[in-house]
């Protein structure tokens, strides 16, 4: 599985991955079509790093920076699954990490 190339989540959010280089690392946009923010969601910046192996089933992590519209950072990791009708398809779990106003406010900035 390269993830070279767009993704679509059954949200309707998108991810764009440029290129995956030779040593597995690789960048690209996602664009979210989900936030809990009042600001215009725009693309986000991403940065990531695939796990090659010879069966296409890899694993991979990468991170999201929403900059452009919030303050928080999300990361990703997953493994590309190849199924028997020759489709690709990513399965992920997620951690998002919102900006607390001070450490009192910690425990309820990571979802």
């Amino acid at each position: 599985c390269n993830l070279t190339g767009w993704w679509e989540n059954d949200l309707g959010s998108r991810m764009q991955v440029f290129e995956v280089g030779s040593d597995g690392t690789f960048s690209g946009e996602y664009h979210t079509a989900v936030s809990s923010t009042k600001n215009p969601i725009q693309p986000s910046p991403l940065v990531g790093s695939q796990h090659l192996d010879e069966d296409g089933q890899c694993t991979f992590g990468f991170t999201v920076n929403w900059k452009k519209f919030s303050d928080s950072t999300a990361v990703f990791v997953g493994q590309c699954f190849n199924r028997d009708d020759g489709n690709e398809v990513l399965h992920t779990s997620w951690l998002l990490r919102e900006k607390a106003n001070s450490e009192a406010d910690d425990w309820k900035a990571t979802r």
